[in-house]
């Protein structure tokens, strides 16, 4: 029973009156049939002491009964902690979540038909709090359209004893939406750090914000209660306004939990750099040892592009974090979570969510604002299953549940998708050496099939959007034509028929012949990345004055290395003059200009072609002697006038 002094028991939410309960206390006031709201990140944020009070009267009491549970993103450890306490029978009657693989227990009820459950994006459900605080009659947004939450797909639906709809279709003004269902919140489980006996809410150690204040208030303007677990109790009056998270106003019950029920994370009991008391050195982040996972990292780390926003999936897209650590390109890229963390380095495994070294926290409804808008540049996420027509599926394999968390939402929403994952699995082996991957053993499971058997990702959705989607393996490339699977890199060493084709459910688009993949990727040392996203590319190199009829072509810090870079130099050259119908004179500047042994020849032989097609005279700078006099001697061999000059003024005026 309640303590006398708690004042749900008086006439109003009087504050005067202590809040401070035990959390046996506490959870008498759920009652059966309500609907409870949790917060929570893996284990970052988690209310386990009050999960565990609620698990241990059920056992004892079998009350309360029937509950519905609705959160946002996965709570657990996977096996007994977090959402895992109430994965008993009788206790739950529906649940909504957005991610079910680290709830094995509430997972086990959903695909046994013991309970109704849906799964949607975790950034809707985050949304939906705020809608329910508002009495907005539910959410509408254009996250899921294509996926297993459309109504046209199933609506989220995980099982058929699950009947009502909780996802609408709404076309406005000739454009489809997806309406989700707002619903009242009885009781909101929340976590914080510190509490005064007003039950004013500090998060001072805590490694994410989460959506607590919107649980909060959902469950306020519903009309039902709120229990917010804390580490400690503060004095009356002293704690920083500007530093409560939860006003008292909002809450009902204050439970002290013990350190053993109030960790960090469901990895570390505590770690200063989560919650920003301190900073860690990036060095601090051990390089990856030269292996799949490495190979699949380092090419996703390839389509990364100075000052973009990034997100990070859970599993095989952490591992771009460490090479583009290894890389010292950290700095010019920005990395995001989902859970809010916008800067840093995201932390992993059951830290998942959290991060180090981040320039700003924020509340996780608003990171789905920002993601949802458009904010994110590139997403690198998980590939488990993919089809012919571009489909993913990271949610459901047969009996297994995973669920979509973020993924949805991130996805469907970024400018670019990369898909990161091995070609196959089960027992994959592979060897790299000499700069060639072999496979020793094959994976027992093909991942890329006929139909995924869930939707996550709609390939339809994202061709329309004009997205660019990649599909990264160990040993190939794919991307996203026109709803279709095109194949455009293959690793070296790798047989196209034996390697992929056969291990395939459908044969993918080939247009020509697929590139080979960097063969940086496949050596040990670092591949030199940070040089390559601070390169100008090269259309951004070319430049015509129309009036002086003068081609300048800014060749500063830049190297060729391969017959692509060459290649892409003649056509730009082409695009420019061809159209115009004469010839042009052109200006070269050679500055800190690198030409790799490899492509030397081929270079030569295209300065040489468009040369006599489309110059009238070219003049070339650079205040590398050595260089003047290795460019001067090889382009005479060719036939070539070597005007070489030391600087720019020289080689415009000498324009005749």
């Amino acid at each position: 029973m309640l303590p006398e002094h708690h004042p749900i028991l008086g006439s109003g939410r009087g504050h005067h009156r202590g809040k401070v309960v035990s959390a046996e206390a506490a959870i008498q006031l759920i009652k059966t049939g309500d609907t409870v709201a949790t917060g929570g990140f893996v284990g970052v944020g988690f209310a386990e002491a009050v999960a565990s009070a609620l698990e241990a009267q059920f056992i004892a009491t079998s009350t309360p009964r029937d509950l519905t549970l609705v959160y946002a993103a996965g709570q657990g450890d996977g096996k007994q902690r977090g959402l895992n306490h109430l994965g008993h029978e009788g206790l739950l009657k529906r649940v909504i979540g957005g991610h079910w693989g680290l709830v094995p227990k509430i997972q086990k009820l959903a695909v046994d038909g013991k309970i109704e459950a849906y799964n949607l994006p975790q950034g809707v459900i985050s949304h939906l709090f705020r809608d329910i605080a508002g009495h907005k009659p539910g959410h509408l947004s254009r996250i899921g359209l294509g996926t297993f939450v459309d109504p046209r797909h199933g609506g989220g639906k995980i099982n058929d004893i699950t009947h009502e709809n909780l996802v609408s279709l709404m076309p406005i003004e000739g454009e489809e939406f997806l309406f989700y269902k707002a619903f009242p919140i009885d009781v909101a489980i929340i976590r914080g750090t510190t509490a005064d006996p007003d039950g004013n809410v500090t998060m001072e150690r805590e490694a994410l914000t989460l959506e607590v204040l919107s649980i909060a208030m959902a469950a306020r303007n519903s009309g039902g209660v709120v229990i917010v677990q804390v580490e400690r109790i503060a004095e009356r009056g002293t704690l920083h306004p500007r530093q409560v998270k939860i006003p008292g106003i909002l809450v009902d019950c204050v439970v002290v939990a013990g350190a053993e029920q109030h960790w960090q994370t469901f990895a570390q009991h505590y770690n200063p750099a989560f919650s920003a008391e301190i900073k860690v050195p990036a060095a601090a982040i051990a390089a990856m040892e030269m292996n799949e996972r490495k190979i699949i990292a380092r090419r996703a780390a390839m389509e990364l592009k100075v000052n973009g926003v990034v997100n990070l999936g859970i599993g095989m897209p952490e591992g771009v974090a460490a090479v583009a650590a290894e890389e010292k390109v950290l700095d010019l890229v920005t990395l995001t979570t989902e859970a809010g963390v916008i800067g840093g380095i995201p932390a992993g495994g059951l830290n998942f969510g959290g991060g180090v070294n981040p320039q700003a926290v924020i509340d996780q409804p608003y990171q789905f604002d920002f993601y949802d808008g458009g904010g994110l540049d590139i997403a690198i996420l998980g590939l488990a299953q993919a089809d012919r027509h571009g489909n993913l599926n990271v949610s459901r394999f047969g009996p297994r549940l995973a669920g979509a968390g973020g993924f949805i939402n991130i996805s469907q929403s970024a400018r670019e998708v990369v898909f990161v994952g091995t070609f196959t699995c089960g027992d994959l082996q592979v060897e790299i050496a000499d700069a060639r991957l072999t496979v020793v053993a094959e994976g027992s499971a093909v991942k890329f099939v006929d139909q995924v058997q869930q939707r996550t990702f709609a390939g339809d959705v994202a061709s329309k959007q004009g997205k660019r989607v990649l599909f990264v393996t160990e040993r190939c490339v794919f991307r996203l034509n026109q709803a279709q699977l095109e194949l455009i890199e293959i690793a070296p060493g790798i047989d196209l028929e034996r390697d992929i084709l056969a291990r395939m459910a459908f044969k993918p688009l080939i247009i020509g012949r697929p590139a080979l993949m960097d063969a940086r990727i496949f050596a040990p040392r670092p591949m030199h990345l940070r040089d390559d996203m601070l390169a100008i590319p090269i259309a951004q190199r070319f430049s015509f004055d129309q009036s002086r009829n003068i081609l300048f072509l800014n060749f500063e810090h830049l190297t060729v290395k391969t017959k692509e870079d060459v290649e892409a130099i003649r056509h730009q050259v082409e695009s420019i003059v061809g159209p115009l119908g004469r010839r042009v004179n052109a200006v070269v500047n050679y500055d800190e200009f690198a030409l790799a042994p490899e492509a030397e020849n081929a270079y030569l032989e295209m300065v040489r072609d468009v040369v006599e097609r489309f110059y009238l005279m070219v003049n070339r700078y650079t205040t590398s002697a050595f260089v003047r006099m290795k460019f001067g001697d090889e382009l005479s061999r060719r036939g070539v006038a070597p005007h070489i000059y030391e600087s720019a003024d020289e080689a415009e005026s000498h324009l005749a």
